[in-house]
């Protein structure tokens, strides 16, 4: 499917380095057609295919996409076997994909958590495409910001009981540089699916002045035109970072 970019849309003017994006709706997509939770999940995978052409159109550095929370451990048993299973089934069928599109892939979260058996072809798909240079796609599994942020504490205040670090010499380049993301340019960008008004424990430290467009739809439908139409938008704001 071709879509065309937005009149408004500049390839010259102002590209997010970095787009994170709340995929949300899958489960709800799902039940508006009367299929079982897990096909909304299927489907959802194809919209993830989408925005990884149009990313690498538009030019974009870094797509990171909230695929499964620290919170959603709390689901049934099934459900989340169903989900680790296909996520090894994407990562199977996308990694020829990722290295003929020269995409990079990284995870971040608590992936200790993972099932030996996904995080094992995780890791094997990380390794693989680590030499990639177009596009770095980050999934964040197990992830919650909050547990981020708590980790990225202990690790800081190991540092000052083994004397490294003084408490008077914690900045917040500190507390970046220990997070999950360290390295990583913060999101410009943070795109929400289904017309959910929250950020839902994502990425809090770093989205501290990304721009936010909402979309009304779920996740399975969004598509290469949606991605372009957020972009749009996001070069019509004047991004002050408390400045006039």
């Amino acid at each position: 499917m071709v879509s065309f970019m937005p009149q408004t849309m500049n390839l010259q003017n102002d590209i997010p380095r970095h787009i994170a994006i709340i995929m949300d709706g899958n489960g709800r997509w799902a039940k508006t057609r009367g299929l079982p939770r897990v096909q909304g999940h299927r489907a959802g995978a194809e919209s993830i295919r989408e925005i990884i052409d149009a990313a690498k159109e538009l030019g974009v550095e870094y797509v990171t996409l909230y695929a499964f929370s620290s919170e959603n451990w709390s689901r049934p048993s099934s459900e989340i076997t169903a989900l680790m299973r296909l996520l090894e089934q994407f990562l199977e069928s996308k990694r020829k994909d990722l290295m003929r599109q020269n995409v990079r892939l990284l995870a971040i979260g608590q992936l200790h958590r993972l099932p030996p058996a996904t995080r094992k072809k995780l890791d094997q798909v990380i390794e693989q495409t680590k030499d990639n240079t177009s596009l770095t796609l980050v999934l964040a599994l197990s992830y919650g910001s909050r547990e981020e942020i708590v980790d990225a504490v202990r690790s800081i205040a190991q540092a000052v009981a083994d004397g490294s670090l003084q408490p008077g010499e914690i900045e917040a380049s500190h507390i970046a540089d220990s997070l999950y993301t360290a390295g990583m340019p913060d999101p410009d960008l943070l795109i929400r699916t289904s017309g959910e008004m929250r950020v839902s424990n994502f990425l809090l430290w770093q989205i501290s002045y990304a721009e936010i467009v909402i979309f009304d739809k779920y996740w399975p439908d969004f598509r290469q035109g949606d991605l372009f139409e957020a972009v749009a938008q996001y070069q019509k704001r004047h991004r002050r970072f408390g400045a006039l």
